[in-house]
This record gives C-alpha cells, structure tokens and sequence, in this order.
C-alpha cells in the first residue's frame, strides 16, 4: 500500500510507517491534537527501487567503511543520484497526489523523513534526514523523492553503521502533514533530558519550530513541575524566528520584533496546559517523551513525539572529574573564578580542554581528540568532529537542538545557547567545561 492516513498507522508499525510516522499515527489514534496528514510507506519506496532496477547497484555503492571520509563521499554522491536521477512510477505518483488533493483546500504541507531506524528509544538519528515545510502540490512528489534520497547522505550512512543498522534493510517513509502556521512552538521533554529528574522542561521560540530543533535559534527554556507549577523560567534573548513569507509561501528566517526578542513566549497558563498535554502522552506511551508542538490561533498542536533517547545519571564524561556536591562539578585545575560563559546544561559532565572555536565547516580538522568545540551551532556535517571532542560549546541553541541531542548520544558535556561563547573564550586556551556551573579559562 502506497498510502496510509495517520488514523490507519500505529505506534508498531515502524516498518511501514517508519519512526516519525508510526508515533504521529499513534497519537492520532489516541486523540491527541495532531494536525491530519498521511504516510508514502516504506512500500513505496522499495516499489521506486524495485521498478528502477537499481537496488542492488544502490547497496553495493554505499557498503562502504564508515571511517573512509573519500570513500564515503563518493558512496554517497552515487547513491543519491541514482535516487534522484529515478523516476517516480505513475502508481505511486497519483497515489501521493490523489492523498494530497482529499485536503480539499491545496494547503501548504510540511514532507518530513520517516525512517524505520529514526526516534528510536537508543538512537534518534538526530538530523540525518529531511525535512521540507510549506511544501505545495507542484513540488509534492519531488520533495518525497529528496527524502528517499537523504537516507543516503554522508551522514546519515556513517551514523547508521556506527549504529549498526544494516544500510539495506533500513526504509524510507515519508510524512506528508498539513502545516501550522505558527505563532510559537518548541518542545516539552515529559522528563529532564540531561539528569532523569522528573519535572519537565519546556523550550519556545516565536515561529516555527525549524530554529529550535535545530539550534539555530536559543529558547525560551522553563522547568514545570508535574501538576504544572512553573519552577524556573529562563527567558532568552530570541533573535531570529522562522515563518511562512505570506508572498511567497517559503520558509523564512526573520528577525524577531524588538519588544518580542526578550518577552516570554509562554504565560504560566499555557505551561500548566503544556505539561497537562506532556503527561497524557507520557502515560499513553509509557516512557519518558520528547514532544514537539505548535500554537496557532490559540490552539496546540503536537507534530512528533518520540522516546528521550539518552537521560543522563550522575556519570561523568569520559576524562573528565566526578561532580561535586549539588550538581556542582569542581575541576582539577580550573582558576576557580567566576564562569566567563554559561548557558543551559545540555548534557552533563566535566572536563577541561583547549578551545578550537570553528565558524565554518572547513575549519573542522582543527579539532582533535580533547579538544573543547566552540561552535555557534552544529549540523550534522560536524558529528565526525564532535566524536572527536570532550566538550561542546555552542552560542546558540536549546536541550532539543542537534548538538544536545548528539552529545547526550556521545555522552560528552555539552553547554548551549550561551549567545558569545565564539567571542569570549579563546582559541588555544584551555578551559573547564561544567555544563552545571559555567565554562571558566584556565589562568
């Protein structure tokens, strides 16, 4: 079956629907505020392989070493082409066009990767595949193409054999939902995602979720206790905000209106209704959850849900010193001093380290093994640079973005959304990174 709506799919059903499909579907079914859409199953994607020929071709290319950057490169480069330069068989094409056309309206739709290795309960595959918003019907098909396609970047084939999943039994579904046009979103983590503790953490941003997962912009972040009380609230200076362009349709990054930057996105209200809607889909799936939503017009809508992949104990990083009391962590040989940059505690641990601060993709090979990466945010083109480093520093981002999700994975400390780190700490200078207290320069 090339179709399958969200209310026909549960949470079992990975290998049709893959990760993200097969949660939607479940909470769907469970009556959970879901905005309506469908699955392109994995079917559809083995019928694209098996009616081009090119599947064995396809797995042949990209059974490569993982460690073997040209290699690498090169496999993935073939494999994507093969993908892309396909044509859609017309069975599939009018299924996915006929399934679009039952919205009725012709709304904008966002076409999100599904992979059956994706949100995992041990590995999220944070970022390795696609995602495409305000898609419209033109575009449709072309953007489930690219999504097929995207199992096979660099990435994303390096994480899956260092994950050990096999690269030809993976599938690729593929999410096609109508969008939100958001006035704010973010995520509620059912449980603290850096200690287990188990008051939630709330993350919003103005906009569309897009700057938040992926730590280009910095949340709002609160802790609310499970009957809702709001504990503590962080309110961060919000920058950037990303939204539909009411021209053209597109995803936009905008600057956030000057008495919105620092205003709090969320009243203690609608946290109280946040944590109220977290701990029904933490009951409904049993496991602590990591949920992203969308307001709009005054309603919330929930967009994903998936398992808190890594909640970190009282261990430290590896190389690193035990906590002290309190949460606190004490360095060896720290100065003792006053932190010269803080932020969130994305994942827990200490260490110390020399500064490599990397503005671009190129300066990557600079950091080498116990190095501290200072970054202003992370793509998943850096993950082969931050299995390298001890710590990790960025100026942007929340404890949903992709360099907390990736080094609670990694098990490495982590500190973001600091907003300067890549102007303060020094390149060369050794510091101790304590995501609990701070990052101090050594004297």
């Amino acid at each position: 079956m090339v179709i399958r709506w969200f209310d026909d799919v549960r949470a079992d059903e990975i290998g049709v629907a893959g990760g993200k499909g097969a949660s939607l579907g479940e909470m769907t079914s469970a009556g959970f505020p879901v905005p309506p859409g469908f699955v392109v199953t994995v079917d559809a994607y083995r019928a694209v392989l098996e009616a081009s020929g090119i599947g064995p071709e396809l797995f042949e290319a990209v059974d490569v070493d993982p460690d073997d950057t040209a290699a690498l490169a090169d496999a993935a480069e073939r494999a994507q082409r093969l993908v892309t330069g396909t044509a859609v068989p017309e069975t599939v094409r009018s299924a996915i066009l006929e399934a679009y056309d039952a919205f009725e309206d012709d709304p904008f739709v966002a076409v999100r990767s599904s992979a059956t290795a994706e949100d995992l309960p041990d590995a999220s595959f944070a970022g390795q595949q696609e995602t495409f918003l305000n898609v419209t019907r033109e575009d449709l098909v072309d953007r489930v193409r690219a999504c097929w396609a995207s199992l096979f970047t660099e990435r994303a084939m390096a994480y899956r054999a260092r994950q050990g999943f096999d690269g030809a039994e993976v599938g690729m579904a593929v999410v096609v939902q109508r969008m939100i046009d958001a006035e704010k979103s973010g995520v509620v983590f059912t449980r603290d995602p850096s200690t287990g503790d188990p008051d939630m953490v709330v993350e919003a941003a103005w906009g569309l979720g897009e700057g938040v997962v992926s730590g280009s912009v910095s949340p709002d972040n609160y802790t609310v206790s499970r009957d809702g009380t709001v504990l503590d609230a962080t309110v961060a200076d919000k920058k950037r905000a990303f939204r539909r362009d009411p021209g053209t349709g597109e995803t936009v990054e905008a600057d956030v209106e000057a008495d919105r930057r620092t205003a709090r996105v969320l009243s203690d209200a609608d946290l109280a209704d946040l944590a109220e809607l977290g701990g029904r889909v933490e009951a409904h799936y049993g496991d602590p959850q990591d949920i992203e939503w969308a307001s709009a017009d005054g309603e919330t809508f929930l967009l994903q849900s998936r398992p808190i992949t890594t909640i970190g104990g009282d261990e430290a990083a590896e190389g690193g010193e035990e906590p002290g009391e309190d949460g606190e962590i004490q360095g060896a040989t720290g100065n003792g001093g006053e932190a010269i940059v803080s932020g969130l505690e994305a994942s827990p641990g200490v260490v110390s380290g020399p500064v490599r601060v990397v503005e671009q993709l190129d300066e990557l090979d600079k950091v080498q093994g116990g190095d501290v990466l200072v970054t202003p945010m992370t793509t998943p083109d850096m993950v082969p640079a931050m299995k390298r480093a001890v710590a990790l520093v960025t100026d942007e981002g929340g404890l949903t973005s992709h360099a907390a999700i990736v080094s609670r994975e990694l098990g490495v400390p982590a500190v973001t959304g600091t907003g300067d780190a890549t102007d303060v700490l020094e390149d060369g200078r050794v510091v101790e990174a304590s995501p609990g207290d701070g990052v101090k320069q050594f004297e």
